[in-house]
């Protein structure tokens, strides 16, 4: 199925949803997999712990966001597809407060996002169409699992691009 066969969602996901291409929905998985394959880890990992603003998350906890983020979506889709049509809400914030990303290397976050999204993939070739037309209740908005599909790579796009406009400026001072 592709991203055109998504049917309405929450116009709060659009801006991690309009930034992925219109194509077969393994062929943006693949995609992902590959772009994370290919981020400069020696970039990476100068920028170290330093944040472009008072607040913000580090590299790290961007990554175990993105971890985290991504096993509650499959499990919500999983959830969905096998016709379980409730699933929580997480507060990412407290998750991230949680998670101690910093204290783990940012090579370990970004072997371990791989392995995820590559299980991520095989989950959803596993689901049938009937599978990925299913929706269910998340929080508030009802969702589809192939909804959730372009989600996870559209979130993935979403903060890498943070880390290259907002970031990479850390590393290259070194």
């Amino acid at each position: 199925m592709k991203k055109s066969d998504m049917t309405s969602r929450p116009t709060y996901y659009d801006r991690y949803t309009s930034l992925v291409l219109h194509l077969e929905m393994s062929q943006p998985l693949d995609d992902s997999i590959q772009q994370l394959n290919d981020l400069d880890r020696n970039l990476l990992n100068r920028i170290g712990d330093k944040t472009y603003a008072p607040g913000k998350w580090t590299i790290k906890d961007i990554l175990q966001h993105m971890i985290d983020g991504e096993r509650i979506m499959t499990y919500r889709a999983l959830m969905f597809a096998r016709r379980d049509p409730t699933a929580p809400g997480f507060d990412q914030e407290d998750f991230a407060r949680n998670a101690n990303a910093n204290r783990r290397t940012t090579d370990a976050l970004l072997d371990e996002l791989i392995s995820v999204r590559r299980t991520t993939k095989l989950l959803y070739e596993s689901f049938d169409d009937d599978m990925l037309r299913a929706r269910g209740m998340s929080w508030e908005y009802e969702i589809g699992v192939l909804d959730l599909a372009f989600i996870i790579v559209g979130h993935q796009l979403h903060h890498l691009n943070v880390i290259s406009e907002r970031y990479s400026k850390l590393g290259d001072s070194m």
